[in-house]
């Protein structure tokens, strides 16, 4: 008989991989989490956060059926968080077939593995709300139609129905986590949040003088990812499955976080941001606003953290290992 609840984490090294071993370590719960090559990552950010010796890591390839079945029948868990696949969106214009297969097809995979073992599990899937695309100024809830204007947002949606046709059709308890942009130190390098933050303190130490951007005047919801993966977890404590948007409800043009960012280290933004057309995505959201209702209603719960709190938080867990 177990003596804690297992968890398996697919894409354990990632932001919201490493943040949520974290969280469910503290709660008690013995972690698996996966990469494509255990042996060969060396898991940095579970080694950031102090936590990589009380992982258990294992191999699992989202797009290799055998893979992600022996991963599960391996670890046993009770709950399978799957965040793994490509996750920017940037990227997805450069790679569609590896962000379509590694999203959609790592998706069906675990769900076609949680419904074939021999216990109940319960899943948790990483949507986006980049499904929605651009809300129009009207705030985005689980009942808004998805309009997919990336290919990493098409891959998204399509792993969103597979979730609610295995939940409706072999009665899994499968959800997904709508979750609108959320940050962190542990961001990559490529990502614009991180960039900012980056480039910023290179000019305040005299190392950089200038930085380079698409569009400033998108808007974003940006969360704290270390509060995000409470909510995950708190959505497979329910005792029905379902689907929720995770989100502040408050939205942000990314030319705030520049300016905000700028600020925390004395410097005048518009002296060193220049905008570059050759950043700009194929398409891009322009607006992108949430509706949390259901998130305050349901899970009991709500985010703190707003851009400045975010950014401020972002410039003192930063490293530049990857600079």
């Amino acid at each position: 008989m177990k003596k804690h609840r297992v968890a398996l984490i697919c894409g354990v090294n990632g932001q919201d991989g490493a943040y949520l071993s974290k969280f469910l370590l503290s709660k008690g719960y013995e972690v698996w989490g996966t990469s494509r090559d255990a042996q060969g990552n060396p898991f940095i950010n579970l080694r950031r956060l102090g936590i990589y010796k009380q992982i258990k890591t294992l191999s699992l390839v989202p797009e290799d059926f055998r893979s992600v079945f022996v991963a599960l029948k391996k670890s046993n868990p009770d709950e399978v968080y799957y965040l793994a696949g490509q996750s920017s969106v940037g990227l997805s214009f450069e790679q569609p077939a590896e962000t379509i297969q590694s999203i959609t097809i790592g998706t069906l995979n675990i769900l076609e593995s949680c419904r074939m073992v021999d216990h109940p599990i319960k899943l948790y899937h990483a949507g986006s709300s980049e499904c929605f695309g651009d809300t129009k100024g009207i705030p985005a809830n689980e009942t808004t139609p998805f309009h997919p204007q990336s290919p990493y947002a098409v891959a998204k949606a399509s792993a969103f129905w597979l979730v609610d046709n295995y939940r409706e059709s072999y009665n899994l308890f499968a959800c997904t986590g709508i979750l609108f942009n959320h940050e962190s130190p542990l961001r990559p390098a490529h990502f614009v949040t991180q960039k900012i933050i980056t480039t910023a303190y290179n000019i305040a130490q005299g190392t950089a003088n200038k930085l380079r951007l698409g569009r400033l005047d998108i808007a974003r919801d940006w969360g704290w990812a270390p509060e995000y993966v409470e909510a995950m977890w708190r959505l497979l404590q329910q005792s029905e499955p379902m689907d929720i948007v995770i989100a502040t409800g408050v939205t942000s043009t990314l030319e705030f976080f520049v300016k905000t960012t700028f600020e925390a280290f004395q410097l005048d933004w518009g002296k060193y941001v220049y905008q570059d057309k050759d950043l700009f995505r194929p398409t891009d959201l322009s607006y992108s606003q949430a509706d949390p209702t259901k998130m305050h209603t349901i899970l009991k719960w709500s985010p703190k953290f707003r851009v400045p709190e975010i950014v401020k938080g972002m410039i003192s867990g930063m490293t530049f290992d990857n600079k």
